[in-house]
């Protein structure tokens, strides 16, 4: 999976973090508070998503409403999953990767592996 590029976070953090459906004005009124950026550049990165599979989209009247297909922890696992596709021992990377976690991110990783454990069993 590629990385999304600097626009195309910019625009999926604001889903992610309003958590509902949106048009593109509202995503440029929110990125044009910090920054400027076209209204044309923001509904084609937008149509981008969409067609990556990112976004879906419904009309509401003469706009359209996007709404995400994957949520931010599901984008994130899978730039992990990549991480670890580079490495030819994945083991050995998962052991380096697990060495930075802090003491919160390891009882947390616990936690998930005893959970997909019992999930496997049943």
């Amino acid at each position: 999976m590629r990385r999304l590029g600097d626009l195309e976070a910019e625009i999926m953090d604001r889903f992610w973090t309003w958590n509902r459906p949106a048009t593109v004005r509202e995503v440029v009124d929110d990125i044009n508070r910090v920054r400027p950026v076209a209204y044309t550049t923001v509904m084609t990165v937008t149509n981008i998503l969409y067609s990556k599979g990112w976004l879906l989209r419904d009309k509401q009247g003469r706009a359209w409403l996007y709404t995400t297909v994957r949520s931010r922890e599901a984008y994130a696992a899978a730039l992990m999953e990549d991480g670890l596709g580079a490495s030819k021992d994945r083991p050995a990377a998962l052991v380096h990767f697990v060495e930075n976690m802090s003491e919160d991110e390891v009882t947390a990783l616990r936690k998930a592996l005893r959970n997909v454990g019992r999930q496997a069993k049943q």
